[in-house]
């Protein structure tokens, strides 16, 4: 029921859905006895979406989730095992070309390759299904990973592929049992600076003690006023980092998590 919720009503929510059906139903009134709530409606979803496209409110709003955590500290000693989350593939688009197609978040297969060569011993495991609603046989994010890191040089037997997780929940409930960690062994997990407050706290949850490794920044502080010059990265910024905070906001409401922002202090 979560998974289901979080793919129709908190897509609906997201800020540029929401905005351009509150648009386009101010559109649809205005012809109509409701013509001055319609042009209210239509007037307010566009000065909404040149704020969230053109204004800093995105990077405002994903700074603080991408600092966190601050960079791996490598001095500790090498770890036993990587788990790199998905997101980074897309697994029906790599279906239809035959071949990996990757996403704006290609910085998580990247520094998992990096991190293979740098820790010979550690294992990776590679966690991401499909996170299709309605199809459950489309390809597996997973599949065209481990892949992708065999052609960037990790060997075939240091892998292993979680290909059944559809969200952040499952990928943390299936890696552990995947993983199967022992006791005193180090963990890194590998995701998106800006996705890892959530999935810290995730896999806290489910008794997976791991390490945040993260990447894949998306802003700066030295450049967190500065307007963009073009919508869609702005627009992009505001729906990545919306997403993050409604989904600490649900998974807290609802216990999944212990704090509704997971960080470095918490044991």
């Amino acid at each position: 029921m979560f998974f289901f919720l979080s793919k129709t009503l908190g897509t609906m929510l997201l800020p540029v859905n929401f905005l351009i059906g509150a648009g386009v139903l101010g559109a649809f009134l205005l012809p109509t006895r409701r013509a001055v709530l319609g042009s209210g409606l239509l007037a307010i979803a566009v000065l909404l979406l040149a704020l969230c496209g053109f204004s800093p409110i995105g990077k405002l709003l994903i700074l603080p989730l991408e600092q966190r955590f601050p960079p791996w500290d490598a001095s500790r000693g090498p770890p036993d095992g990587i788990v790199v989350l998905g997101g980074s593939i897309d697994p029906d688009l790599s279906a239809a070309r035959g071949r990996a197609v990757f996403t704006h978040s290609a910085d998580r297969i990247v520094a998992t390759a990096v991190l293979a060569r740098q820790y010979p011993n550690a294992r990776i495991v590679f966690s991401g299904g499909s996170a299709n609603l309605l199809f459950d046989d489309s390809a597996k994010e997973a599949d065209y990973a481990l892949s992708a890191l065999e052609d960037l040089g990790v060997a075939k037997e240091r892998l292993t592929a979680e290909r059944l997780s559809r969200n952040t929940i499952e990928n943390a409930e299936f890696v552990k049992a995947v993983a199967n960690p022992k006791s005193g062994e180090r963990w890194l997990l590998v995701t998106s600076a800006f996705h890892m407050p959530r999935s810290i706290g995730l896999f806290r949850k489910a008794g997976f003690a791991v390490e945040a490794y993260p990447v894949d920044w998306r802003a700066s502080e030295s450049r967190a006023y500065t307007f963009s010059s073009i919508a869609l990265n702005g627009l992009e910024r505001t729906e990545l980092a919306m997403r993050e905070w409604m989904g600490l906001a649900a998974y807290s409401a609802t216990g999944k998590i212990d704090q509704f922002l997971p960080g470095p202090d918490q044991k």
